[in-house]
């Protein structure tokens, strides 16, 4: 049976990281980084360009999930509203498929520690820890399992992923 992983979580809380490490421990597994399908200058945020993004995201995961190369798909993204995450699995084929559905999450005082880190190796734009940390009490309302990454190790929290 094919699973596929869908992984939110504020800007810093380390989806990415995470999500390398599943794709190096699970078997036979793609990984799709939402940010990679809208990596725009200048970022624009519009219902056109919502709506682009989705498009790019679903066409890839059903392409992935299609694949016979790939028993395991893992996907992250800020999914912060259940209604991103629910128009994603719509549009997915996803008879036969396990989905687990994550969001990491972090305390703010953790997240901004880590986002300064990045803004002062010129990863991040200093405006991240605002937009970050203003959405990081949406995941609690979210219908996703929830894992506090505040204490745990990256691999830590792949392997907790990997045992759910």
């Amino acid at each position: 049976m094919k699973s596929l992983y869908l992984i939110g979580g504020p800007m810093g809380v380390g989806k990415t990281t995470v999500c390398q490490l599943l794709k190096k421990t699970l078997p036979n597994t793609v990984f799709l980084d939402g940010d990679w399908c809208w990596d725009a200058d200048p970022f624009v945020v519009t219902p056109e360009t919502k709506t682009m993004v989705i498009d790019n995201i679903c066409h890839l995961l059903n392409n992935f999930l299609a694949c016979s190369a790939y028993s395991n798909v893992v996907f992250c993204w800020v999914m912060h509203e259940d209604t991103i995450i629910n128009d994603i699995l719509l549009r997915l084929q996803i008879d036969g498929v396990l989905v687990h559905s994550i969001s990491l999450v972090a305390t703010s005082k953790a997240l901004q520690e880590r986002l300064s880190f990045d803004i002062q190796a010129g990863l991040r734009q200093p405006d991240v820890i605002r937009r970050s940390l203003s959405r990081l009490p949406l995941y609690q309302a979210l219908s996703t399992t929830k894992i506090d990454t505040t204490h745990k190790s990256p691999r830590q929290v792949a392997d907790e992923i990997i045992s759910l």
